[in-house]
């Protein structure tokens, strides 16, 4: 069978796709897990990570054969470096979903509802799901749109972080013994934070390859 450039990228879109969902329902699953304190869940997003690993290194591998392969230009070779990109955050995305599983099993610590309530984690989730959302609509169809919402969206999970300091230092100023509480919750916050900042890089990896527009190192308006 020959197999042309076109093909090869089609197959190569998918295997993204596939990782962008996975790595997406890692994170949901982790923070599920850690909402409900379900440990059976925590490790088998722990167990999937394996998974994500042999995907990334199979999108690397076919990057660098389509490289080698057809020798592309212009948007073609855009898409062969922004998926790279977009690869290397994904993956780094798992890493979280797996690191606050960790937290999960290793600590074995339930939250007070309370402190979830105060630290707006709903908020976050809710935030950080809408993103998964709008990043996912804009690569499935190439929709600059969609990518663009992301950026307001992270700036809201920004927030939520460093507010959540002072929210913290005021909860065990009033109850001492929340302490490992609010810590570990910290912790999940700041991963979650930084899922954002990747999902926000990959929005901009799909611009520069629609649009041709480079926005890392823009100065902020």
């Amino acid at each position: 069978m020959i197999v042309n450039a076109e093909q090869e990228r089609r197959e190569l879109n998918k295997t993204v796709l596939e990782m962008l969902t996975l790595c997406i329902s890692q994170i949901e699953k982790a923070t599920d897990a850690f909402l409900i304190h379900d440990i059976d869940l925590a490790e088998q997003v722990m167990y999937t990570e394996t998974h994500v690993n042999a995907l990334d290194i199979k999108i690397e591998r076919d990057c660098e054969h389509f490289l080698a392969l057809y020798n592309p230009v212009a948007i073609d070779l855009r898409f062969v470096m922004a998926t790279l990109k977009i690869n290397f955050d994904l993956e780094r995305i798992g890493d979280h979903a797996f690191g606050i599983s960790k937290y999960i099993v290793d600590q074995n610590k339930k939250i007070d509802p309370h402190l979830f309530k105060v630290l707006k984690f709903d908020v976050l989730y809710e935030t950080i799901t809408a993103m998964f959302e709008n990043i996912t609509e804009a690569f499935e169809n190439n929709d600059v749109k969609a990518a663009r919402k992301v950026f307001k969206q992270d700036k809201i999970l920004d927030k939520i972080n460093v507010q959540s300091f002072e929210i913290i230092e005021n909860e065990i100023k009033k109850n001492p013994d929340v302490i490992d509480q609010t810590l570990l919750l910290f912790g999940v916050i700041k991963k979650i934070e930084r899922v954002g900042d990747l999902v926000k890089n990959i929005a901009e990896e799909i611009i520069f390859y629609i649009d041709a527009e480079v926005l890392k190192h823009k100065k902020k308006k």
